[in-house]
C-alpha cells in the first residue's frame, strides 16, 4: 500500500492514458508514442548527469566548495554559480539533483538559487540559438533583464527564508544526494 502511495501519481497518468486508449484510441496511440519519446529522451540525459555528480561528490572538497560557493564566497561564489548553471546542458530537472549534491558539499543557498536561475535562463546554447534566431539586440535585453532578475531573486528568497526552514532544506538535499 506504501508503495503504490508513493506512486499514485504515476498510476493515476498510466489510469488517464489507458481510458483515453480505449475511447480514442489514435489518441491514446499518439499519447503514448509522445511518453515513451519522453520517457526515452529523460533516460539519456539523467545517467550522465548522476554520473557526474558521483565524480563531484568524491573528487571535490567539502571545503573547497565552502571556499568557492559557501557563505563567505562574496562575488567568486557569485559568478561560479552563473558559470555552472550557464555552461549546463539539458533540461532543468537535471539541474536539481546537482544542486541537492552542491547543498551537499555547503553552497550558500543564494548561490544554490542563482545556479538554478543561471540554468533556467542563461544556458549558453540557448543564447546562441536567441543569437542566431531572434539577433544579438534580443539576446543581450533578455540578458539584462535575466541576470539582474535572478541575482535580486536569489538575494530575496535568501533574505526571507527562516534559518530554520533553510536549515530543513539542506537536511532534505543531504538525504537525497546520497
Amino acid at each position: 500500500m506504501a508503495l503504490l502511495k508513493k506512486y499514485r501519481f504515476a498510476v493515476f497518468s498510466l489510469a488517464v492514458l489507458m481510458t483515453l486508449f480505449f475511447f480514442d484510441t489514435p489518441q491514446g496511440i499518439t499519447a503514448l508514442q509522445v511518453t515513451a519519446f519522453s520517457v526515452k529522451e529523460m533516460l539519456m540525459i539523467v545517467p550522465p548527469i548522476f554520473i557526474l555528480l558521483g565524480l563531484l561528490d568524491v573528487w571535490v572538497p567539502r571545503e573547497t566548495m565552502v571556499r568557492f560557493m559557501g557563505t563567505g564566497s562574496g562575488v567568486k561564489g557569485v559568478l561560479l554559480a552563473f558559470f555552472l548553471g550557464s555552461a549546463a546542458a539539458g533540461p532543468l530537472y537535471g539541474a536539481f539533483p546537482i544542486a541537492a549534491v552542491l547543498m551537499k558539499k555547503g553552497t550558500s543557498y543564494r548561490n544554490i538559487l542563482i545556479f538554478l536561475g543561471a540554468w533556467s535562463t542563461t544556458k549558453i546554447p540557448l543564447l546562441l540559438f536567441e543569437m542566431t534566431s531572434m539577433g544579438v539586440p534580443f539576446m543581450l535585453a533578455r540578458l539584462l533583464v535575466n541576470i539582474p532578475g535572478i541575482l535580486f531573486i536569489a538575494w530575496l528568497v535568501d533574505f526571507l527564508i527562516s534559518d530554520d526552514e533553510r536549515q530543513r532544506l539542506y537536511l532534505n538535499a543531504e538525504h537525497l544526494a546520497r
